[in-house]
């Protein structure tokens, strides 16, 4: 039970961010592409690698910290759902090019997100 509460506790408070964070980048941008959702999967990404690091790795955080933030709060931050349902609307809009864009800018931002936060922290611990 303590588990989905550690999960619970964190999908909320991510799932809090990621709508701020969104409709805040949304707005400020004014883009034709969904920045927000974009920014918040690139942001997850990153902070993904570093947690990974500290607790699979280095063990420098309790092994609650796995479900609390990977699985709670990244898991409700970042959201793969949505970053479809953006691409299909550009789709159904005949907006090909920027859902290729977008597909494209999601997909290797955030592995490379991933992949520097993984080395940055590796460096540094």
């Amino acid at each position: 039970m303590y588990l989905y509460l550690l999960v619970a506790t964190g999908g909320a408070l991510g799932a809090c961010l990621r709508l701020g964070l969104t409709e805040w980048i949304n707005r400020y941008t004014q883009s034709h592409y969904a920045l927000g959702t974009l920014a918040v999967n690139v942001l997850g990404s990153f902070l993904i690698g570093i947690i990974y690091v500290l607790v699979a790795e280095k063990g420098h955080l309790p092994p609650n910290a796995k479900p609390l933030i990977m699985t709670g709060f990244l898991g409700a931050l970042t959201t793969f759902s949505s970053f479809s349902l953006d691409t299909l609307i550009h789709i159904h809009n005949g907006q090909w090019l920027h859902a290729v864009i977008y597909t494209f800018l999601s997909v290797i931002l955030c592995l490379i997100s991933t992949f520097i936060a993984v080395e940055l922290v590796r460096s540094f611990t």
